[in-house]
C-alpha cells in the first residue's frame, strides 16, 4: 500500500475531529492557537496544510480570516466541510503537502503545517513539504509547524504499557542511543529536537520558537481528565509558561517549530 492508503484506512476509523476536544487534546490545541495568535494580525491570509477535519481552520474563519485548506484524505474533507457554517471565508481542497503547485508563491501572512510531518518517512520528502509551506508564505510571514517525538512515545507507550520489547522486535528501536525508526506502514515519523533542527537548517528562516504543545499532559490523560475547572485552568497555566523550557520538551508528545521566513 501507498502512505495515502495507510492514512486513509486509520483516519477513517479515528474520531480525528473529537482529539483536540478532550480535556487532554485542549491542552495541544490551546498551545498552538496561543502561538498563532501572537502573530495574526486584521486582514491576514492563512494556509493550513494538512487540515484533517479544520479545527484550527474552522475556528481561524470564524474569527473573520480568510483561511485555505489542504488535506489530502477525502474522509477527512468530507467532515471538514459538515463543520463549516455559513459566513466562514474558508476553502478545501485535496492535495498533497509536499506538492502545492495550486498556490502562488509569497501568498500567505500564516502558514500551519501541523499534520504533515507526522507522516513523512525520508529525508527528502520532509524537505519537500517544508519547501513548499515556506514558498507559499510571503517574505516575513510565519510558518507552524508540528511534529511527534521519539521519547515521549518510548516512556508512554514503550514503558509505560509494556511494549518496548515489541517494538525492538520489530527493528524501530536502536537499543543504544534509543533512537527510533518508523516505515508508512507505522503511521507516525517520531522525531527528537535535533532531528527538527537540522530539517529547518537547511532553509533560510529564523525560528522564533520551539514549543512542546502538549508537554507532559499525554502522560497523565486520566488526571488531566478528572481536573474540574479550576485546577484545569491552573495545570493550563503551568503548562503556558514552562512549554518552551528545553529541559522539558522532550516528554511532550507533540511539538511545534515556529520560524519566519527571511
Amino acid at each position: 500500500m501507498e502512505t495515502k492508503d495507510y492514512l486513509t484506512n486509520y483516519y477513517e476509523g479515528y474520531d480525528e475531529n473529537g482529539r483536540l476536544t478532550s480535556k487532554h487534546g485542549l491542552v495541544e490545541y490551546l498551545t498552538t492557537m496561543r502561538y498563532v495568535d501572537k502573530y495574526l494580525k486584521p486582514g491576514m491570509r492563512v494556509l493550513e496544510i494538512g487540515a484533517a477535519t479544520g479545527r484550527y481552520s474552522h475556528a481561524l474563519a470564524r474569527r473573520g480570516y480568510q483561511v485555505d485548506a489542504v488535506e489530502l484524505v477525502e474522509h477527512n474533507i468530507e467532515i471538514f466541510r459538515q463543520n463549516t457554517v455559513e459566513g466562514e471565508s474558508v476553502t478545501i481542497a485535496q492535495g498533497n503537502a509536499m506538492d502545492l503547485s495550486a498556490f502562488a508563491s509569497d501568498t500567505y501572512d500564516i502558514t500551519l503545517l501541523l499534520g504533515p510531518m507526522y507522516h513523512l518517512f525520508t529525508t527528502e520528502d520532509k524537505h519537500k513539504a517544508l519547501s513548499e509551506a515556506i514558498r507559499v508564505t510571503k517574505k516575513g510571514g510565519v510558518i507552524f509547524a508540528a511534529y511527534c517525538m521519539g521519547d515521549a512515545s518510548i516512556l508512554l507507550y514503550g514503558f509505560g504499557q509494556g511494549e518496548i520489547e515489541n517494538i525492538i522486535a520489530k527493528c524501530m528501536l536502536d537499543t543504544e542511543t534509543f533512537d527510533t525508526f518508523s516505515n508508512p506502514w507505522d503511521l507516525f515519523e517520531l522525531c527528537r529536537k535535533e532531528d527538527i533542527d537540522r530539517l529547518r537548517s537547511a532553509f533560510h528562516v529564523t525560528q522564533l520558537h520551539f514549543v512542546a504543545s502538549d508537554g507532559y499532559t499525554n502522560h497523565m490523560r486520566q488526571t488531566v481528565e478528572q481536573m474540574d475547572d479550576r485546577m484545569y485552568e491552573l495545570y493550563l497555566k503551568y503548562h503556558f509558561v514552562i512549554c518552551e523550557r528545553q529541559d522539558m520538551i522532550g516528554y511532550s508528545h507533540h511539538t511545534l517549530d515556529i520560524f519566519r521566513k527571511e
